[in-house]
């Protein structure tokens, strides 16, 4: 489906111009395959400048490669990962974490897409029980799924009570740069110099062609990555190619550039339609997201000419996305038809 202006998703945007170039760039003579290449070690060293000197990267294709690699080397087939109902693990990713982990995952329920320190401590009953799966792992989503975003006290103390009940922290961030820009923080505070143990770090949703990358921030927890990536068919051959659209994203603050644009533009959206007759926002409006209910006959009409998803059906929910690549112009016309549709 082509369509002029999509809403549906961040991953609609195209590509950065800087990002293509820096594809272009690499596109020129041989170079070692499988990461052994000076593009894969130059973005390491990108990303160390931004998490640390001792972070372990593995780039990888996309971000359901990353979830499971993370959660493949923090979990064992016999324990469980302890989630939101909404994140993307549970909902989005088709069961391959389950299935490639073996592992499984503990739900909770909450109205913000946010765990807290109380949701997971009930999760942990029957622990040491032979019968029931065992806790290893808690996975938050950065920014949630419902646009909200982790404050670095939340993520800290999530952290430290995790660690104190012998569980790792994994954090999901395929928008932890849209985080990052809406906190005003840089990428490695609030990860993992909060304590996180494992990131699933996402490009593609902040102007990358394609790639994602595994962060470990603690090597011990890595020795079997490597391997771990291989076997899930996630080791890219001509890994140039991913690396030095991360090289980019990591330099000169463009990922801070693009994500801050996108965070504005959904800034901008709630502004405008605030006060529509019908309509209400059901979310903060934290990154680049707007969770909105409508009248369905207003969603209808949207739909013949916009691209976006219904969240929730039986509430008349919506979810609106900006990217990187999304102007005021857009989101000008976006409301303009959003008021109308509403009349």
């Amino acid at each position: 489906m082509i369509v002029d202006t999509s809403f549906g998703s961040d991953n609609h945007a195209g590509v950065h111009p800087r990002i293509l170039d820096a594809i272009r760039e690499a596109n020129s003579g041989p170079a070692v395959a499988y990461g052994l290449d000076d593009f894969t070690a130059t973005a390491v060293e990108k990303f160390r400048e931004h998490f640390g000197k001792n972070a372990d990267v593995y780039l990888v294709f996309n971000g359901t490669g990353a979830n499971v690699i993370s959660l493949a080397t923090l979990a064992r087939p016999f324990q469980a990962v302890i989630c939101t109902e909404h994140a993307h693990i549970n909902a989005d990713e088709c069961g391959a974490p389950e299935n490639y982990s073996g592992c499984k995952l503990k739900t909770v329920h909450t109205p913000n897409g946010k765990l807290t320190v109380d949701d997971i401590g009930r999760q942990l009953a029957g622990r040491l029980d032979q019968h029931r799966v065992q806790p290893s792992v808690v996975s938050i989503t950065q920014a949630s799924e419902l646009g909200t975003v982790y404050s670095a006290e939340e993520v800290r103390e999530i952290a430290a009570f995790c660690h104190g009940h012998n569980l790792y922290l994994h954090m999901d961030g395929a928008r932890i740069c849209n985080a990052a820009a809406s906190l005003g923080k840089g990428l490695g505070e609030i990860s993992g110099q909060l304590g996180v143990d494992m990131l699933s770090f996402g490009g593609t949703k902040n102007g990358l062609l394609l790639g994602e990358a595994v962060v470990c921030f603690n090597p011990e927890l890595s020795k079997h990555t490597l391997f771990i990536r291989k076997q899930a068919m996630q080791l890219a051959s001509k890994m140039r190619f991913i690396a030095a659209q991360f090289t980019a994203l990591l330099s000169d603050d463009l990922w801070l550039q693009n994500a801050s644009q996108a965070n504005r533009m959904a800034k901008l959206l709630e502004e405008k339609v605030k006060g529509i007759p019908g309509l209400a926002i059901v979310q903060p409006v934290q990154a680049n997201a707007v969770f909105a209910s409508l009248p369905r006959q207003a969603i209808d009409k949207l739909l013949k000419k916009y691209f976006f998803y219904t969240w929730d059906e039986d509430k008349n929910e919506v979810r609106w996305m900006t990217s990187f690549s999304t102007t005021e112009k857009d989101i000008e016309n976006f409301a303009a038809a959003i008021r109308e549709s509403c009349k």
